[in-house]
């Protein structure tokens, strides 16, 4: 059954012969091996064409900013995974990188979805980024979204990553557009919400890609692909000093059941 217009399977990315590999259009082993980092190289594969200077800067950045942050919930859902199967890191790593949601790390990709909506409503507020960001804002409020990229459990001032990040994008020479257009929400939120909420790392990371060419859509891979990296790190030490089945077992400690019971039936509420 034929689904979609395509019917041929067709890529720009690779090609290869007995004597060669092609990537993007560069040889693999005389082009690129040995001569181009890795981060460059996730940039020549996503768009084409090798990142200039403030690109390649930027995006750098931004993959050591979101890489690692302790036993978040991507790491535990991993670190115990590996304890249970630990001939299968592959499926411990997935097991991390399948919570990247709107919550967890894909966030970036929303608000760099935020950003663009308002960067394109400018021109109807005569280019004021502050009263579009109040309109755009407004409007997602009123279909009940979430404002995302703002806002820590813990960096109650923002979030130091963010002024790390933007610094690193003026030094680079990136454009500003939407680190402003950022800053242009966290402004205007107290007034829409009620409430002042800080940048957080999740809006940095689109505002500084968004200002260098980074494609939208692929926003959300930055963090999926720098998580990785610290994923493979935790179940490396996973493997030397395990912890995934003890923080199993804080949780089983912790827990208490609320549910129906039978008459005389008394659920063990702790174990020691």
């Amino acid at each position: 059954m034929k689904i979609g217009k395509a019917t041929v399977p067709q890529s720009a990315i690779c090609a290869h012969n007995p004597e060669a590999i092609v990537v993007r259009g560069e040889d693999l082993c005389n082009g690129l091996i040995g001569q181009i980092g890795f981060g460059d190289y996730f940039f020549l594969l996503l768009t084409g064409r090798r990142p200039d200077a403030p690109a390649s800067a930027v995006l750098n950045a931004t993959l050591v900013a979101i890489a690692e942050h302790g036993l978040v919930p991507s790491v535990q859902a991993a670190r115990m995974t590996l304890a249970a199967a630990p001939d299968a890191l592959q499926g411990a790593v997935a097991a991390g990188i399948l919570g990247c949601g709107s919550v967890i790390l894909g966030a970036s990709e929303t608000a760099g979805r935020l950003f663009d909506e308002i960067d394109r409503a400018a021109p109807q507020h005569g280019g004021d980024l502050r009263a579009a960001a109040r309109a755009v804002v407004a409007e997602w409020r009123s279909r009940g979204q979430a404002v995302p990229g703002y806002g820590h459990p813990v960096h109650k001032d923002r979030d130091p990553r963010v002024a790390a990040l933007f610094r690193e994008s003026q030094r680079a020479g990136g454009g500003q557009r939407f680190v402003q257009i950022a800053e242009a929400v966290e402004a205007v939120l107290p007034e829409v919400i009620g409430k002042p909420l800080k940048l957080n790392v999740s809006a940095a990371i689109p505002a500084v890609l968004l200002g260098v060419g980074f494609p939208l859509r692929a926003l959300k891979g930055v963090p999926m692909l720098a998580r990785c990296a610290g994923l493979i790190a935790h179940m490396a030490e996973e493997l030397e000093q395990p912890i995934g089945f003890a923080l199993s077992y804080q949780a089983t400690r912790e827990e208490r059941y609320i549910g129906v019971v039978p008459e005389g039936f008394v659920p063990v509420q702790k174990i020691d």
